[in-house]
């Protein structure tokens, strides 16, 4: 199997094993020495415990791997203070990754900060109006 074909392959493997349970810091390591993903991941399973991952697309060349996916959960504890609401989550990202011997060691990632507040009922913000 080709290398690119290995790394899109570890990150199916990667999405199964992290999606819907603990997250871990002995988890993480299996898959990442990327300390900046392991503390997030992290960070973000104790305001969503257990938050599923959903990849919609993939695509990869050489040692990187682009994933654009969802992140679904419950705010069930306080998220960058803001208390537990119980609503759900349903986020769209895009993450790149970078592989090196079989682990994540770099990552890139970008999700709508807005739509999650929206999720929350915490932003209210109507549409901009043209002028």
């Amino acid at each position: 199997m080709d290398k690119i074909k290995q790394n899109r392959a570890f990150i199916v493997r990667y999405f199964n094993a992290i999606s819907g349970v603990k997250k871990t810091k002995e988890l993480c390591e299996k898959f990442m020495i990327d300390p900046k993903l392991i503390d997030h991941i992290l960070f973000f399973d104790g305001a969503f415990p257990g938050y599923e991952l959903f990849i919609e697309e993939m695509i990869a060349e050489e040692k990187k791997v682009l994933v654009r996916g969802r992140a679904k959960g419950v705010h069930e504890a306080e998220f960058n203070g803001i208390p537990p609401t119980y609503k759900e989550m349903d986020l769209p990202f895009v993450i790149r990754y970078t592989i090196e011997d079989g682990k994540i060691v770099d990552h890139w990632l970008m999700a709508d900060q807005v739509i999650l507040m929206k999720q929350l009922g915490i932003s209210d913000s109507k549409e901009i109006q043209p002028t």
